[in-house]
């Protein structure tokens, strides 16, 4: 494919393997012996190094790629990056016994990070979570999606998308910002969740749409957390604002969250361990994605699994993240995360380098600008050091990254 232009482009990289995941290609879309070309940070030819018209190579600067293969940059599309301090104590807790829903009802959980957000200042935020992104730089990520929700009032939970924004100012990435106002019931609320529905539909809301902060909103529909009724009200609220919805989605428990998701079109519904054959088929006609996030399956020894076969079937689209938090996944490797889709979700090598790239991509309603190597779309690349694309998903601790670009460079 190439885009008809007539100067040259700014760089091109040569003799290349290329795992374009284009969507009209089979498989991963390999293309051998390929290049690309980009201009003004943005992908003017990408296939085979035959059909690449020669202007966009004079004058261009030429990288040997040596055989290398090319994917597009990986998109981490779920994390909790902002945030302060560890929850180490809750992991010594739950390696003796206690569950997830025991840790948040005696007091921990989301409500102690809360606690240790509010102490910190934007700055020492940005500070704790620049360590985390860097990590995710360093094996090729390009894009990283970043939620709020452990500020829990109108103040904090600005300042921690303030400090998301802030982040792609002092790091050559992408940032996507999503508010998460209804992570959790803060102590102020003194049990009165509809009270603060109300509070995150309404006035945090106003003020977070109003300063551009989120691009997206989000909420966890769960017995410890909120009903499919409560987060349908900050759904209305977000769709009257026009910013795009998503769901922290049947985890622990189905409360119907895959299909709740699904009617409002949501961006993805993520977590999805309890999703049942209705959810999926809502999903799959909504062209929601399914998120799925191995980390807390694995950290938190959860034993009910995604029914990744089901969404097979079914035709939803699914993407793989991080869910980077302190609590249930301190985890910065998409590589490893990659692996565990695989060893512990039976994904295959194509749905796990898939679904960090392209259906990260529309995960995060990006698809039109990333997550594909194709014309047009931001140059954002990595190069990596491995005979196919199996060693990305195959490996364990360890980092094949020869080179990322991002929008070009």
């Amino acid at each position: 494919m190439a885009g008809e232009q007539s100067k040259a482009a700014a760089t091109v990289w040569r003799n290349a393997r290329l795992a374009t995941l284009a969507e009209a290609a089979p498989g991963l879309g390999v293309v051998e012996k390929g290049s690309i070309a980009a201009r003004d940070g943005r992908i003017v030819f990408a296939g085979a190094e035959a059909d690449m018209p020669q202007h966009f190579i004079e004058g261009a600067a030429i990288v040997d790629c040596e055989g290398r293969w090319i994917t597009p940059g990986l998109i981490d599309c779920h994390t909790h990056l902002v945030h302060a301090g560890n929850r180490a104590n809750e992991f010594e807790m739950r390696l003796a016994g206690a569950t997830y829903e025991e840790v948040a009802r005696a007091g921990g959980g989301i409500v102690s990070s809360v606690k240790a957000l509010r102490s910190a200042s934007e700055d020492e935020l940005v500070a704790q979570s620049l360590p985390r992104l860097d990590a995710l730089i360093a094996e090729g990520v390009t894009t990283v999606e970043v939620k709020s929700g452990y500020g829990l009032d109108l103040e904090n939970e600005t300042k921690s998308l303030r400090a998301a924004r802030q982040l792609a100012e002092k790091r050559p990435v992408s940032i996507r910002t999503t508010f998460l106002g209804a992570h959790a019931l803060p102590a102020e609320a003194n049990g009165d969740k509809d009270a603060y529905i109300r509070l995150v539909a309404g006035p945090m809301l106003e003020a977070i749409a109003a300063e551009g902060l989120a691009d997206a909103v989000d909420g966890f529909c769960e017995g410890i957390a909120f009903s499919p009724e409560q987060m349908a009200r900050v759904f209305d609220a977000a769709k009257a604002k026009g910013l795009p919805v998503k769901l922290h989605a049947d985890q622990l428990s189905n409360l119907g969250g895959a299909a709740l998701a699904a009617r409002y079109g949501a961006l993805s519904a993520d977590h999805l361990e309890y999703t049942d054959e209705a959810g999926a088929a809502a999903m799959a006609k909504a062209g929601t994605v399914a998120v799925i996030l191995p980390g807390a399956y694995y950290f938190i020894r959860e034993t009910q699994k995604p029914p990744v076969d089901l969404f097979r079937r079914a035709g939803v689209k699914m993407a793989v993240a991080t869910d980077n938090n302190p609590g249930t996944s301190p985890l910065t490797s998409l590589l490893l995360t990659m692996n565990m889709a695989a060893t512990l979700f039976a994904m295959t090598v194509e749905e796990c380098i898939a679904g960090t790239t392209r259906e990260a991509a529309r995960a995060l309603g990006l698809l039109a600008e990333t997550g594909t190597l194709e014309a047009g779309k931001w140059a954002d690349l990595a190069i990596w050091d491995v005979g196919s694309p199996a060693e990305l998903v195959y490996r364990m601790g360890f980092n094949p990254l020869h080179a990322r670009i991002w929008r070009g460079i």
